[in-house]
């Protein structure tokens, strides 16, 4: 059976490549380009191609629900996959699981990065990535290993999110020439009239008022990477951590203790960071986030990553006490995680060796305030990207109706490393200050004397 379909101009060069046999392409593309569209019509071709399993992910699953399993063409009044996969092909179709198998034994599902470590099973033969810019970019990492294995294609659709991990994987495709990397402009495409342009802007400015209202104009529709996410907390503090070339390969100190901030996660996920002070620079060394988590595994990670990287942990010469606080919310005074015979979760970190202490009390709010003071003086490893990309999108919800953002957070991938973050910001002015002074080296024929230990230090800092 032939399958046909209705491409426009534009997206030709694109189509072109992923039927011409492409593993991997980044499409920056302004709204209404039809980016859905073009990959739903790819994947179908390729699928009957090549019998496989096909995935389209979204930033989180329910999503995928409302912006394609059940979205309706208003031109058509057919429902998207529909017109993507016609009923003919089809052999069955599993509305509750969003799965669909082809008569020709491909299939295809749609996924969320929210919940990417949930699919298991047959490598997929491709995945595209809609949204890339607000999706967790540790789907991809978790991904790749399955496509490598199996020869299958990768394809990233978005519209820029300012300057996070969408970027970076743009600017590294456009290096590579086994990648195809496109920006489309709404001037590029010319897929709208100057007088639909400038309605839009003027309902944007409307909604988000004149300064932002053409940043979010410039964003989606001329795929501008300089605007921030709309309602971001740190937008202006990680623009500075940028510019300021506060991203860098820093190293921890020897002798000073290298201490941890989490977000424990029962249902959602757990965040840890690894951070050390460094004379007025807070420097982040490492980050990990991961759903379901049990409390054994993630205190076999951080055993891990010291001795991989000679974090070890430090303890008081004369009481045996370690110095080195792994910082808590103060939800961890409550019982259970996991299966732990009804301890708490402190007492649980306790009995693995871990050295648990909860974060000041205080609200969300000041919580914020406090992180946005605390970037000003952090520098983060490279190793450290995901963080980067969660604090360029952590942002306030939008209310639709009453056309304002809500003074709470919006509850995604990003919020859990966000919180972390907030809870070192809150941990670190309470952690004692360990000063690290290098010994002097003995040339030949010399010997250093031990002087007298040095008295405990007393000094806080507070900011």
């Amino acid at each position: 059976m032939k399958i046909t379909h209705s491409i426009r101009p534009y997206q030709q060069p694109l189509h072109s490549y992923l039927i011409g046999g492409g593993s991997r392409a980044i499409e920056i593309a302004h709204r209404r380009w039809g980016k859905d569209e073009i990959a739903l019509i790819a994947t179908c071709e390729l699928a009957h191609k090549r019998i496989g399993s096909y995935w389209h992910c979204l930033p989180e699953y329910q999503q995928g629900r409302r912006a394609l399993w059940t979205s309706v063409n208003p031109h058509t009044a057919r429902r998207r996959i529909d017109e993507a996969f016609p009923l003919e092909i089809v052999e069955s179709r599993n509305e509750s699981e969003m799965f669909i198998r082809f008569k020709n034994q491909s299939t295809w599902q749609l996924i969320g990065s929210d919940r990417f470590d949930k699919t298991v099973g047959s490598g997929p033969a491709g995945i595209v990535y809609s949204e890339w810019a607000l999706a967790n970019p540790s789907a991809w990492a978790y991904h790749r290993p399955m496509l490598e294995e199996n020869g299958g294609w990768a394809l990233f659709i978005s519209t820029p999110r300012g300057r996070n991990h969408c970027k970076d994987m743009y600017d590294m495709a456009v290096r590579s020439p086994k990648w195809f990397a496109e920006v489309s402009t709404i001037h590029d495409t010319e897929a709208l009239s100057q007088e639909q342009l400038d309605e839009s802007l003027a309902e944007y400015i409307s909604l988000y008022g004149e300064d932002e209202g053409r940043a979010f104009f410039s964003q989606e529709y001329e795929c501008s990477f300089n605007a921030a996410i709309l309602g971001a907390y740190y937008a202006r503090e990680m623009l500075a951590v940028r510019a300021e070339g506060r991203i860098a390969e820093v190293e921890a100190l020897p002798g000073v203790p290298v201490n941890t901030a989490w977000d424990i996660g029962v249902r959602d996920d757990t965040s840890i960071l690894w951070w050390q002070i460094q004379g007025a620079q807070l420097v982040i060394l490492d980050c990990h986030s991961e759903n379901h988590g049990r409390l054994e595994m993630f205190a076999e990670l951080d055993h891990a990553k010291r001795q991989e990287h000679g974090w070890l942990r430090l303890r008081n010469a004369k009481s045996g006490e370690q110095t080195t606080i792994d910082w808590v919310p103060h939800d961890a005074k409550v019982r259970e995680w996991g299966s732990t015979g009804g301890r708490t979760r402190l007492e649980t970190m306790q009995l693995l060796g871990l050295n648990p202490r909860l974060c000041p009390n205080i609200s969300k709010l000041d919580g914020i305030n406090a992180t946005r003071r605390t970037l000003s003086r952090c520098v983060f490893h490279p190793r450290c990207e995901q963080l980067i990309s969660a604090l360029e999108q952590y942002h306030r919800a939008w209310d639709d109706e009453k056309k304002v953002f809500r003074q709470d957070d919006n509850h995604d991938w990003s919020s859990h490393l966000a919180d972390a973050t907030r809870y070192m910001s809150l941990a670190w002015q309470e952690t004692p200050i360990v000063e690290h002074r290098p010994k002097p080296r003995a040339l030949p024929g010399q010997v250093f004397l031990p002087g007298p230990p040095a008295p405990r230090s007393g000094r806080r800092i507070s900011i």
